[in-house]
């Protein structure tokens, strides 16, 4: 450590090694240690720490890392359909089962999205194979960065070079990792309506004053505020999801039976970890030829004692 955030190389804080497949991985770091791990496999942020080298993200340890199957764990990008099967398309998309490649040359972002962070930029276009299953030309741009606080920024950007309008859907699917499922709650989400996927995805309306858990929760909540928090007691520690362009919110939590069907995830891992995804699902975004849509999300920790208050403060704020 030992380095000023003044003089921190940040472009020298990320660096390109191969996983174990010979897949491209991107490390990026902040001067006071935290970091995250991209794949080229899926545009998949596979890791985030800490400073103490915490790791944040849930991934199973029956997890299959062999492309082109998807990760379970990590950050998943669904694209362009988050659930069901829409013709000969995988459940999820296909964006999480590509080879992306290194976007060098990117069109700009705003100078905060680079400004004091480590990042790298991706890119996904669609193969000739792809255009077979959803024959849609598109340019997927991704940027992952990492900031001096170790926050953890995602930022997608999907352009139609088509010359037809297509339609699509879209989630962060993000695995949280938690120390134990009943001791976590959701703040942000109360009150809000939201489709039960285990429910023919009926149209219901949250009651509880914050989102608890103690069954099987698959569940799409609409038109849900910028600002989300994931307190989790027994660590005292707490996710803050800020978000912008993704107006649900995907909660998920298989138990124990669910758990139990699914090869590589582990019987009682359902213990450790949620997902909490920033999503467009129940109006998927439609692009004409030449529109882009960009849809993206921050997670940061902070410890539960601070959290209430600064919450409160920031929960009517944008990104």
């Amino acid at each position: 450590m030992g380095h000023s955030a003044a003089v921190w190389d940040y472009r020298a804080a990320t660096e390109i090694t191969k996983d174990w497949n010979g897949v491209d991985k991107i490390v990026l770091r902040s001067p006071r240690g935290a970091s995250a791990r991209v794949s080229l496999h899926g545009g998949q942020v596979t890791s985030w720490r800490n400073e103490q080298g915490e790791e944040l993200l849930f991934t199973s340890s029956k997890a299959i890392f062999k492309p082109p199957k998807a990760v379970r764990g990590g950050i998943p990008i669904c694209f362009p359909q988050v659930f069901g099967n829409c013709g000969s398309l995988e459940q999820h998309g296909f964006a999480r089962n590509k080879i992306w490649t290194i976007d060098e040359n990117p069109p700009p972002l705003s100078p905060n999205d680079s400004h004091a962070k480590s990042f790298i930029d991706l890119l996904l276009k669609p193969s000739e194979e792809d255009l077979k299953c959803w024959p849609h030309s598109f340019e997927f741009r991704l940027r992952v960065s990492l900031a001096a606080d170790g926050s953890l920024a995602l930022i997608s950007r999907i352009r139609n070079v088509n010359g037809k309008p297509f339609s699509f859907s879209f989630a962060y699917h993000t695995y949280l990792s938690v120390s134990d499922i009943s001791e976590v709650r959701i703040e942000g989400l109360e009150t809000l309506d939201y489709l039960d996927n285990l429910c023919q995805k009926e149209r219901f309306t949250e009651q509880g004053d914050a989102i608890t858990f103690e069954s099987e929760v698959d569940r799409v909540y609409l038109s849900t505020p910028n600002v989300v928090a994931v307190l989790d007691h027994e660590r005292k520690r707490t996710y803050v999801i800020r978000k912008d362009g993704l107006p649900d919110v995907v909660v998920w939590n298989p138990w124990e039976k669910k758990s139990k069907s699914m090869v590589d995830f582990g019987d009682d891992e359902y213990k450790q970890m949620l997902c909490v995804d920033g999503a467009v699902i129940e109006k998927p975004v439609t692009l004409k030829p030449g529109e882009e849509w960009t849809g993206r999300v921050e997670l940061s920790v902070v410890a539960s004692t601070l959290c209430s208050e600064q919450f409160d403060v920031q929960r009517g704020m944008g990104f």
